[in-house]
């Protein structure tokens, strides 16, 4: 059985009418980045962060999965998938993927600020009075800025492996996880989804290109890798 990683950005997400987070002007929700993404902005205003994440998990809660996400869960009837994504979101895991790495940690997961080995599922409202067994606060299970990136170095070895590479709604210019193209081994195909693809990245990592939205391309891949496996 061959292996398919697939590298997924916020593109894939959007589709199901999830918001990239990020506007034009560098904000998050009309939120400066270092307030809300950072572990000084947590330090400094905890409440605010809560709240900022409290508001990305309930708009999670009313999208679904679309069809690039079913389209992916569907190529593991032939081939052994590795979904490795920026998103914090759980639409892989709801569409059927049972492999998904999330480089950036998980929207639906708290983890102890004092025990970073204290993880645990969350769906709701976080609030400041919720702590671990020994009363250290929670935080949001998420890699801020300026924080390591726990699963590169699986991510980087199941690149490694890869027969086929799909990268999906990414613009493959944020580091670490623009690196990770570069691992595949030199006999892999490689597909670059995105309606704006970054043809220059396309040309340096020998992608095909298929200019279209995740949603139109991925189940137009996934149907041409299964029809000639």
């Amino acid at each position: 059985m061959k292996t398919c990683v697939v590298l997924t950005g916020a593109g894939i997400s959007a589709d199901s009418g999830l918001k990239t987070f990020r506007d034009a002007g560098g904000l998050w929700e009309g939120h400066r980045v270092e307030d809300v993404a950072t572990p000084e902005g947590f330090h400094a205003n905890p409440r605010l962060v809560l709240d900022f994440y409290n508001a990305r998990r309930r708009q999670l809660q009313q999208v679904q999965p679309n069809a690039a996400h079913f389209a992916l869960a569907e190529l593991e009837r032939r081939y052994r998938v590795h979904i490795i994504t920026q998103n914090v979101d759980n639409l892989h895991e709801r569409a059927g993927s049972s492999q998904v790495l999330h480089l950036h940690g998980e929207l639906t997961k708290l983890r102890s600020t004092r025990d970073a080995g204290y993880i645990i599922d969350w769906h709701h409202d976080q609030l400041p009075e919720h702590v671990d067994p020994l009363g250290a606060p929670l935080r949001p299970h998420i890699v801020w800025f300026g924080e390591e990136v726990p699963a590169l170095e699986q991510a980087l070895e199941q690149v490694a492996e890869a027969d086929v590479v799909l990268v999906v709604g990414t613009s493959l210019k944020v580091y670490p996880a623009a690196g990770l193209i570069a691992y595949a081994p030199p006999h892999a195909d490689g597909y670059l989804i995105d309606p704006n693809p970054s043809l220059q990245a396309a040309a340096a990592w020998d992608l095909t290109v298929i200019p279209e939205r995740a949603v139109l391309g991925v189940p137009k891949v996934v149907e041409y890798l299964l029809k000639t496996d």
